[in-house]
């Protein structure tokens, strides 16, 4: 009996972290994960722990390759007793003879996010990472893909480290690797994706490139990139904007201990109450934390409205800390809204994601950062907390990434490559 089942579009995943967008990819059942490309080792343990569990592939373990992708040359042919990274037989092994139809992924952004300009001293002028959109490159030019999806963050349009533009680099990048992108980036290709259901007001640049090779018109290209953001992603937005209290009232509380409760130096700020929901875990706060928490969030939940401006925020600060600091640290999250940008600076401190429940004074837990980002609960996230923060602040939520994918799949289809 003729199997009348669609053949599956092969992907190579490069920066995929723990693997967000591989996830909405993974979700929407129309591609095949050849192989990944991670350095962080929890993000790899991860991903290989996903692919296993929930997607069942049998071979998860030798589709992830921890390794650094600037070493393209051992990336590609095979590494041996590195300390750090082991031995590889390399991609060319892993991929063998399949066609490479997508590749997918973004660079780490925090060289091009506004907040990693300012708080760095050099405006993070000298930071590697600035580049390292040539190795995905080098990728394309090795693997030859009929497409590209590449994601990054908005600060993106504005970076310009050496004095010219990020986005006019990556535009030539691909040019000269026979690619077509949008030429108005931030007019088509900034997406907010708060409208696209994800609980959380995030904007990100989701570049689609068409290879000339399969693409051979320049000129429609342009128009087929036009109707592809204009009309084939953007029917897939939602009709309703979904709020934190959508994507997290359901989970466990956790409320603060009082002192006289233990004699000893508490282990935790809040009830360890066992929890059914992996990450759901409040981080510990000092008391003077909790009571900055429990001001703000009662503030806001009665109405006096005493700290919503930024000048309010500094000086609760400078009251409760005795320090200065030229931005405002805090900000409690809204139950009616989609919550403010998941980023990675979450390992840190929770300052700036203050959960709504003033009873509960406490920022939010990695699985309601989880939540925020549209994970699903049977992620599993198998770093440490700060590691945790760190992946799921990095990632693109899954379930924008499969709406992406398959917008994806329609251009695939309607050009009939694959």
């Amino acid at each position: 009996m003729e199997n009348n089942k669609p053949k599956k579009i092969n992907t190579l995943e490069l920066f995929v972290g723990c693997g967000g967008l591989l996830d909405g990819f993974e979700q929407s059942g129309m591609y095949e994960t050849i192989a990944s490309v991670e350095w962080a080792k929890q993000a790899c343990t991860t991903l290989i722990n996903r692919l296993s569990k929930k997607y069942k592939y049998e071979n998860a373990q030798s589709k992830v390759l921890h390794f650094d992708i600037q070493r393209t040359h051992e990336l590609i042919n095979g590494w041996k007793d590195d300390e750090k990274f082991g031995t590889n037989k390399g991609l060319n092994w892993v991929i063998g003879d399949r066609e490479i139809d997508l590749i997918i992924g973004g660079p780490p952004c925090q060289a091009y996010s506004m907040a990693g300009r300012i708080q760095d001293k050099d405006g993070m002028r000298y930071d590697y990472r600035n580049y390292l959109f040539e190795s995905y490159l080098k990728m394309v030019k090795i693997y030859k893909p009929k497409m590209i999806v590449f994601e990054n963050v908005e600060g993106m349009l504005s970076a310009s480290p050496d004095g010219v533009n990020i986005v006019d680099k990556i535009k030539q990048g691909f040019n000269d690797h026979g690619f077509d992108i949008i030429d108005d980036i931030r007019g088509n290709a900034l997406i907010d994706l708060s409208e696209y259901g994800i609980p959380q007001k995030r904007k990100r640049v989701i570049l689609v490139g068409l290879s000339r090779d399969h693409f051979s018109d320049e000129n429609r290209n342009q128009s087929l990139l036009l109707e592809f953001y204009n009309n084939t992603l953007a029917k897939y937005k939602s009709s309703t904007i979904a709020t934190v209290y959508d994507a997290i009232h359901d989970l466990p509380s956790f409320y603060p201990i009082k002192e006289e409760d233990s004699t000893k130096k508490l282990k935790f700020s809040h009830t360890p109450t066992a929890s059914s929901f992996s990450g759901h875990t409040p981080r510990f706060h000092n008391k003077r934390d909790i009571e900055i928490f429990r001001t703000l969030a009662e503030d806001i939940k009665s109405g006096n409205s005493r700290y919503l401006s930024a000048v309010s925020l500094k000086q609760l600060y400078t009251e409760m800390t005795g320090k200065n600091s030229n931005v405002h640290k805090y900000f409690v999250l809204r139950w009616d809204q989609p919550s403010n940008t998941i980023p990675a600076h979450l390992k840190k401190d929770g300052l700036r994601h203050i959960h709504p429940d003033p009873d509960q004074a406490r920022s939010i837990t990695v699985r309601e950062a989880a939540r925020l980002q549209t994970f699903d609960d049977d992620f599993e996230f198998l770093g440490s907390m700060v590691q945790n923060y760190e992946m799921i602040g990095n990632a693109v939520p899954p379930k924008f990434a499969k709406l992406l994918a398959t917008a994806v799949n329609e251009l695939l289809q309607y050009t009939k490559l694959v």
